[in-house]
């Protein structure tokens, strides 16, 4: 059975690489006191988790070369821009948030609550990866389908974050809403990229290995679940509505995630 039972150790070797990584990010968040560290190579434990299935599996095979490719395209690129996005700006006022409700002792304490968590995140989410790259079948059309899921999701959310930055630099457009190129049709295109490059990836990873490899569904699905309920859209409209006046206007009319046509067109 293809499955993270048949290769413990591999599995533990992947999840062992996102701790380290995540300890030496830990290290460096106390001498820099930033937590939001994490956020910068959060992807890079995802892609080093799947380097070690590539490296240590028998026989990844092209599939396997190709998901890996895919997932370093990715994370290097997400790791880059949210680096080059907070560079120099501090702490992010989320993990700001957090450090002040665990306080005293918050340092040692992001070990688990911040670090810790984050990389066995990643390795959760790496699951499609050790799926993929165990089976050596051959390729077939939900290999494409798949492939193409994963590679429109990293354009599409390259592309959103370049409108978002060109947007935000223009001082004539502070405090105003972003509605505008792929910002027309979803709220947030850059998590929709985000979760069609791991739905992409299970297709692959399904395409390998049949039903036994549908169980690594839980990445797609975790993935989703952070990003419409956890981290991603719920906690960034928490509060935006009173810092951005237009933006009640700009829910009323635009999906949240799913791209579609804006519900008041005529605007």
């Amino acid at each position: 059975m293809t499955g993270l039972a048949s290769e413990p150790g591999i599995a533990l070797a992947g999840l062992g690489v996102a701790l380290a990584l995540a300890g030496l990010a830990w290290l460096a968040s106390l001498a820099r006191r930033d937590a939001s560290l994490v956020d910068r190579i959060w992807s890079i434990f995802i892609a080093a988790a799947g380097l070690v299935y590539f490296v240590l599996l028998p026989a990844p095979g092209r599939r396997g070369l190709w998901m890996l490719t895919l997932v370093l395209v990715w994370a290097l690129r997400l790791s880059l821009f949210i680096t080059w996005r907070h560079w120099g700006h501090g702490e992010d006022r989320r993990y700001r948030e957090i450090r002040e409700r665990n306080e005293p002792g918050f340092a040692w304490k992001s070990v688990y609550l911040v670090f810790g968590l984050q990389a066995l995140l990643a390795w959760i989410v790496s699951a499609p990866l050790l799926a993929g790259m165990q089976a050596s079948g051959s390729a077939g059309w939900l290999d494409a389908a798949g492939f193409a899921l994963a590679a429109f999701g990293i354009v599409f959310e390259t592309v959103a974050d370049a409108q978002m930055t060109r947007f935000q630099a223009n001082p004539s457009h502070r405090g105003k809403v972003m509605d505008r190129g792929l910002w027309r049709f979803t709220r947030h295109p850059n998590y929709f990229g985000e979760c069609c490059v791991w739905w992409g990836l299970w297709l692959m990873a399904v395409s390998a290995a049949g039903w036994s490899g549908a169980w690594s569904v839980v990445s797609p699905v975790l993935m989703t679940v952070l990003l419409l309920k956890v981290s991603g859209v719920r906690l960034l409209e928490k509060d935006i509505a009173e810092r951005r006046p237009g933006y009640r206007d700009y829910v009323a009319r635009t999906n949240a995630f799913i791209p579609g046509p804006p519900r008041n067109a005529a605007r």
